[in-house]
């Protein structure tokens, strides 16, 4: 019985221990689990933005109900996700490193073009390790605007905010002055390691001059501190001067209070544009020959045979006066919305407006908001009217853009930027085909009319979305003409989600 009882002892001792030892290796398995879990959780959630969001950021989460009034629907931003501007360097980020050598830069083009072409050319300083030169700007476009860069932006401001990416200076120092210079047009949507070549003219030269500086950087496939570069000096460092800023920002203040929102049309329905694009639909005889000569006259423009009806079929044609009209009618915008015109001289004046101002009689130019000793110092300077224009577009409770031009890319992204804010693109080729049945007497404007026009347009909203690469089936450099914009959507590398990178 002794035994017996010792025996039974040592079997439940030599059970307590092994059923203590799978227990603790239970609870160590348990937490190495959750370590790992822990860390998983983690990198993904870095990689948000180290990594530029390859994933859309609607997937995993949850829309608000879509059960809005439609008021509401008609003016508030699109759900953005809890996106957020993001364009501090990353710690891998090379701050500028003092040379003595330099480039100079003529830009090219109205304001819009010449802003992210500026933007471009200090990323490619950077680059290159060079001291950039204050911009010369564009005197010889169609406005032909005698403004220098400090009549547009803030040059102080431009300088110091750049501190730590490039060096900028107002002008060379007289040692190097009358050095010979490279002069170089630089390829378009050229990659890093193409500015990494370009480094070997620093062998000859101290000074490079850049003929052009729009397009000057690819769109994609960037190392994500040269985009966000990019981003800190359009959107933060090329601020517009005082007085464009402080003017501009008192007429949107003005807009909110007569009108409380406003949609910011802009209307590119100016001669320049449809002398370019040869688009001469509802136009008189006599208008569509001016606008052949003007294209036939200006040589830098290549392409002078265009056949109007094809142009306007392919969507490629800017939005009539009319058109916008029945376009914003259709989707559901009252008669008593006010509409500010964020355009140049309309080709054919007031008459031309008459379409539009039957169905949307609140028209607001800036000649109505500002008084004549307030616009004193604009008039004749195409590119500060532009730059009013910009402002009070960014600022609007709605942007619509009648053309995919340079100012409405330059808009979309700077809203996207600062929120998504509801920028409506009309689809122009889907459009035109309801236009050319509305004439045809097959549809009339009425409510199944609006209901095409609002499904066609549901998803261009301005919601955040990746942007666009190129087209399909489009090989060689081509392919780079048919990409997105960077500056018209940064997402996702001046765009992100993660909380780490919040920035106020």
């Amino acid at each position: 019985m002794v035994k017996h009882r010792s025996s039974s002892r040592s079997t439940t001792s030599s059970s307590a221990r092994l059923f203590s030892i799978k227990a603790i290796s239970v609870y160590l398995i348990i937490i190495f689990a959750f370590t790992i879990w822990v860390f998983v959780f983690s990198s993904i959630n870095i990689q948000n933005d180290d990594q530029t969001q390859h994933r859309d950021p609607r997937k995993n989460l949850q829309k608000p109900s879509d059960d809005l009034d439609l008021d509401s629907q008609l003016w508030i931003p699109p759900f953005s996700y809890g996106l957020h501007p993001c364009v501090k360097p990353s710690p891998r980020y090379k701050e500028f490193v003092e040379s003595d050598r330099y480039i100079t830069v003529r830009s090219n083009g109205g304001l819009n073009q010449m802003r992210t072409g500026i933007a471009d050319i200090v990323a490619v300083a950077h680059i290159m390790n060079a001291t950039l030169v204050i911009p010369e700007l564009d005197k010889r476009s169609f406005w032909r605007d005698s403004s220098v860069f400090s009549d547009i932006f803030d040059e102080e401001h431009f300088i110091k905010s750049l501190g730590r990416d490039v060096k900028v200076i107002k002008k060379l120092p007289k040692e190097v002055e009358s050095l010979p210079r490279a002069r170089k047009h630089f390829s378009s949507w050229a990659s890093v390691g193409y500015y990494e070549e370009m480094r070997h003219l620093w062998k000859e030269y101290k000074v490079i001059h850049v003929a052009k500086s729009d397009s000057r950087l690819a769109n994609n496939d960037l190392p994500i501190d040269i985009q966000r570069l990019r981003c800190r000096v359009l959107y933060r460092g090329l601020r517009f001067s005082p007085a464009i800023e402080s003017l501009g920002q008192k007429l949107v203040e003005r807009l909110k209070s007569r009108a409380g929102r406003f949609i910011a049309l802009h209307l590119r329905y100016e001669k320049d544009m449809l002398a370019f694009t040869g688009c001469t639909y509802g136009l008189t005889d006599a208008e569509s020959e001016e606008l052949r000569v003007m294209r036939e006259s200006t040589s830098h423009w290549k392409i002078k045979s265009i056949n109007s009806t094809e142009q306007r079929e392919e969507g490629l044609c800017p939005l009539t006066p009319k058109e916008v009209g029945i376009f914003l009618k259709g989707l559901g915008y009252p008669e008593s919305t006010v509409i500010y015109i964020a355009a140049g001289e309309i080709y054919g004046g007031d008459d031309r407006l008459l379409e539009l101002k039957s169905r949307f009689p609140n028209l607001v130019f800036k000649e109505m908001l500002a008084g004549e000793e307030e616009l004193k110092g604009f008039t004749g300077h195409a590119t500060k009217t532009a730059a009013l224009d910009y402002i009070i577009s960014v600022e609007s409770d709605v942007f619509v853009p009648s053309h995919s031009g340079n100012m409405a890319r330059a808009v979309e992204g700077h809203r996207r930027f600062l929120g998504h804010r509801r920028t409506i693109t009309p689809d122009r080729k889907g459009l035109v085909k309801l236009f050319n049945k509305v004439e045809r007497g097959q549809i009339k404007e009425g409510a199944k009319f609006s209901n095409l026009v609002k499904a066609m347009h549901q998803d261009r909203q301005g919601a955040p979305r990746r942007r666009n690469g190129p087209a399909q089936g489009i090989k060689g450099r081509a392919r780079f003409r048919t990409e997105e914009a960077f500056y018209e959507n940064p997402y996702p590398e001046c765009i992100c989600s993660s909380k780490e990178h919040k920035e106020h």
